[in-house]
Parts: structure tokens; sequence; C-alpha cells
């Protein structure tokens, strides 16, 4: 992975501060996101990869916090953006909970397909969060590729009901989102990529192979906002 221009490693240590800020809901394994901050020229950053990351897949994210501390960054093409409320592994009992802390947030990101969970755990998570958005609220979930070919049809198949907006990473590889795109069109629920764009060596094979309906842009794993 190749660095923007790199400061002195004195200079990112004097400005370094690492903190642990408890989750208010367990999310992906853990309770404490840690990060480090640093104050660039350009302004406050953040290096925060996943503890599980190998150094290489870190990098990017250093990256990202070098591009984002000391450049630039380009002209804002909008004045306001609409982000989406996180829904994790949670009974469905909890999901009001949840949404409690997003007042106003109309979209919702539900988390499937975790380790230790059942389709029919998923099923009732979505259904509550539906029941709790209402009609006019609007719904995706995502697998984080856990899924194989046949389980994800079947889930898709399961929770189209919902009326999602799309499946995020419902498979691992290209081949099988493919396929699964073929096989789920009829559902009128679009596929999009995640994992299949930041995890890549080639971030556009999965548009070039038709993989996907849509793309899930991160600027942190992918290296910044230049690259």
């Amino acid at each position: 992975m190749h660095l923007p221009s790199l400061p002195p490693l004195d200079e990112l240590l004097e400005s370094a501060h690492v903190v642990a800020l408890p989750l208010a809901t367990r999310f992906r394994g853990i309770e404490h996101r840690e990060a480090m901050l640093l104050r660039g020229p350009a302004g406050w950053t953040e290096f925060s990869p996943f503890l599980e990351y190998d150094d290489a897949e870190a990098s990017t994210w250093l990256a990202a916090t070098i591009d984002f501390g000391w450049h630039s960054t380009p002209a804002a093409r909008r004045s306001e953006i609409r982000v989406n409320a996180t829904v994790p592994a949670v009974a469905p009992d909890a999901v009001s909970d949840v949404l409690a802390r997003f007042d106003g947030c109309r979209t919702v990101k539900v988390k499937v397909a975790e380790s230790g969970g059942t389709l029919a755990d998923d099923v009732a998570r979505v259904r509550a969060v539906r029941e709790a958005m209402g009609p006019l609220g609007r719904i995706r979930v995502d697998a984080n590729g856990a899924w194989n070919l046949d389980e994800a049809e079947h889930a898709v198949r399961a929770l189209a009901e919902f009326d999602l907006e799309y499946v995020e990473q419902p498979c691992g590889s290209l081949e099988e989102l493919r396929e699964l795109r073929r096989r789920i069109r009829y559902m009128g629920v679009p596929v999009a990529a995640d994992e299949s764009v930041r995890k890549a060596e080639d971030p556009l094979a999965v548009a070039r192979s038709g993989a996907a309906d849509l793309l899930v842009i991160k600027a942190q794993p992918l290296g910044g906002v230049h690259r």
C-alpha cells in the first residue's frame, strides 16, 4: 500500500491520543472501540482499523489517516448527506432501544447472518425494525459475506417481505454475488457490495463483473478520498 506523503514519525506520535470508547451495544463481538486520534495541519483525523486486521489491511486505514490530517480534501459536492442507523445482532425486543438513539433517522441497516444466530433470528429482528420504522422507513440488511449462495437466496426470500432497499454483501465471492443477483432479480431486491470493494486488490472488479447493483464506498478502508 502506497502511503501519501508521510509526516515524520515524531510528529505523528507527538499529536497522538489513543482512546477506547465504550459501545452502547455490543457490535462485531466487541464492547469498546479503540482508535488513535491525531492532529495534523488539516485538522483532526483518526486511525481506527479493527484489531483483527493484518498489517496490509490496516495500512490502507493509515493512508486515509494521513490523507485527511495532512492533505486538503476535495471541495464538497453536497451540503448534507443522509446517513443510516445501524441495528446490530440484537434481540427483537432490544430494537426499539437501539433506534431511540437515532432520532429522526429514516434509514436503517440491520446486521444479519451473525455467528451463532439463525435465519429465524434475522427475520424477527428485521420484522421488529419494520414495525418500528413503519411502511415509509428504508431498511437494508448486511450479511458481511457470511452466507453461501444457496443460504443467501433462501435468506433474501425470507426477508423480502419487509421491502428491503438492498442486501449488502450477502456472499463473499464475486462469482456468488453475480449468480445471486441473477437468482433474486425477480424479487426486486438489489445486491450491494462492501467487502468486495474495500478488501479487494482491485476495488472496481466487482463493478466490471456485474456482481452488484450498488457499491458501498468507505473512505478509510480504501485509503482516503484521493485514492
